[in-house]
C-alpha cells in the first residue's frame, strides 16, 4: 500500500493504470508537495465527460497538498495527437485554437482552486515555448534522443500503419513535442510527474526519458485507465451526443440525467472516480441492490452535477427529474426547444418532432421508439409513427415529449 496519501487514495478509487516507478514516486510524494501536469489539446470549445477522470485526478492531487498544472495545448493542437485515432485530426486555425482554449478554461474552475499558493493550480500554454522553437535547434537538441525504431513501435503509430491509414510527418512529430513539454515544465517549474490516459503511455515515457537523458532529472509517468461503461460504451459519448462539462453546451439537467442513467454495474466505480464522497459511504451505496440501486444513482447524479454546475443547479435538476418521473408533471425547468409556430399550427409528424427535439438520433430511431411504445406526448403513448403533433397538444404553453422514462423535452412555439 502506498505511503503517500495521494497515491493511496488514487489507488483505492481506481485512478491508476500504469506508473513508471510507483515506489520511487510514492517516496517523493510522501516527502512533501510535488507538481504534476496533464495536457489538454484545444480541439473543441469545451471538454466532455471523457476528460473528467483527468480533471478529477488533478482535484485529488490538490486535495492532498500537491500542485496541479493544467497544460493547454496551444502549440500541440496545431499538429494534432494521433494517439487512439486511425485518421488525421482536422487542422484548426490559430483563431479557432484560441477560441477553443478560452472555452476549455471554463471547465476547470469548478473542480480546481487556482492561485499563487503552494498547492494552488496553475494553467500554462505550451505555445509559449513551442512557438519559439527553431527547427534545426530542436532536431539537434531533442531529435537525437528519439529513434525511428522506437517511434514506430508506439501504439499510436502502429494503429495507423496496421490499418494502412496515412500518418503524416507532422503528426509523427507530436510525441517529440509532448516530450519537450515535459522537460520544459520540469525546467521551469520543477514538475516531476506527467499524468495522462492509458493511450498516452508511450508519449509520457518518451518525455520522461528525454528529461533524464538531457538533464539527469528523476521524473515519472502515470496513466489512468480507459473508462468505458459496463456495456462497453466509450465514456462521455451517448446517442444524444457528447456529455459536455459547460452548461452552454449541455444543460445541468441533461448532465444530471446522464449520471442518473448510469448502468447498475458502474455505480460504485463511478462514485469512486467522479465524486468526493468518502470511500466507506461509496461502499455502502455500492452494496445496494434491487430498486435501491436507483437511490445510489441519484446520489451519484447529485454529487457529480454539484461538482460541475454547483449545488443549486444540481438540486434544481434533481427536483425537475422528480417532478417529471415521479409526478408526471411538465416541469417548467425541463430542457426545451422552439419549433416555428407555423409548423405546429399545421402539425408535425411525431417521429420527426422526436428527432428535432434531440431525443433520438434519427427518424428511423424515432419510428422504432414509437413502435416499441416508448414515445409519449404529455405522458400519453404515441399510437402511430404518423401521429401529428400540433398546437392542440399544448398544455400550459408547451408540449411534453418523453422517450422512455429518462429523456424529456418541452416543445414551445417559437
Amino acid at each position: 500500500m502506498p505511503a503517500s496519501d495521494f497515491l493511496r487514495e488514487a489507488t483505492d478509487r481506481g485512478f491508476i493504470h500504469q506508473c513508471t516507478d510507483l515506489e520511487a514516486l510514492d517516496t517523493i510524494m510522501a516527502a512533501g508537495p510535488a507538481s504534476a501536469y496533464i495536457g489538454f489539446d484545444c480541439t473543441a470549445d469545451s471538454l466532455h465527460v471523457g476528460s473528467l477522470v483527468q480533471i478529477m485526478i488533478l482535484r485529488l492531487l490538490q486535495k492532498h497538498g500537491h500542485k496541479p498544472v493544467v497544460l493547454m495545448g496551444g502549440g500541440t493542437t496545431r499538429i494534432g495527437d494521433p494517439s487512439g485515432r486511425d485518421e488525421s485530426r482536422q487542422m484548426l486555425t490559430d483563431a479557432q485554437i484560441g477560441a477553443n482554449m478560452q472555452g476549455i478554461k471554463r471547465c476547470f474552475g469548478p473542480f480546481l482552486r487556482f492561485g499563487d499558493g503552494p498547492s494552488d493550480a496553475i494553467m500554462v500554454n505550451n505555445a509559449d515555448w513551442l512557438d519559439k522553437l527553431g527547427y534545426i535547434d530542436l532536431l539537434r537538441d531533442v531529435g537525437t534522443h528519439f529513434t525511428i525504431n522506437r517511434m514506430l513501435g508506439f501504439d499510436s503509430v502502429k494503429l495507423r500503419l496496421d490499418r494502412e491509414q496515412p500518418l503524416t510527418f507532422l503528426e509523427f512529430n507530436y510525441m517529440i513535442l509532448q516530450s519537450y513539454d515535459f522537460r520544459e515544465l520540469n525546467r521551469r517549474m520543477g514538475v516531476a510527474l506527467q499524468i495522462g490516459g492509458s493511450d498516452q503511455w508511450g508519449n509520457i515515457v518518451s518525455g520522461m526519458e528525454l528529461t533524464r537523458r538531457t538533464d539527469a532529472k528523476p521524473v515519472f509517468g502515470l496513466t489512468t485507465p480507459l473508462i468505458t461503461t459496463a456495456s462497453g460504451a466509450k465514456m462521455g459519448k451517448t446517442a444524444q451526443g457528447a456529455m459536455w462539462l459547460t452548461d452552454d453546451r449541455l444543460s445541468a439537467y441533461d448532465y444530471w440525467q446522464f449520471w442518473r442513467n448510469t448502468e447498475d454495474a458502474d455505480v460504485g466505480r463511478f462514485l469512486r472516480l467522479f465524486t468526493d464522497l468518502p470511500l466507506d459511504e461509496i461502499a455502502r451505496l455500492d452494496a445496494l441492490g434491487g430498486a435501491e440501486i436507483n437511490e445510489a444513482k441519484k446520489v451519484l447524479a447529485n454529487a457529480a452535477t454539484a461538482l460541475a454546475h454547483g449545488a443549486e443547479k444540481s438540486a434544481a435538476a434533481a427536483e425537475t427529474a422528480r417532478l417529471a418521473f415521479e409526478e408526471g408533471a411538465a416541469a417548467e425547468s425541463l430542457p426545451s426547444i422552439d419549433v416555428p409556430l407555423a409548423e405546429l399550427t399545421e402539425g408535425v409528424p411525431a417521429f420527426r418532432l422526436f428527432t428535432v427535439a434531440g431525443l433520438v438520433a434519427s427518424n428511423g430511431e424515432a419510428r422504432r421508439l414509437i413502435r416499441g411504445g416508448g414515445a409519449r406526448v404529455n405522458d400519453v403513448a404515441v399510437t402511430g409513427e404518423g401521429q401529428v403533433i400540433s398546437l392542440v397538444d399544448m398544455r400550459d404553453g408547451a408540449i411534453k415529449l418523453s422517450a422512455g422514462r429518462k429523456q424529456h423535452r418541452l416543445v414551445r412555439a417559437g
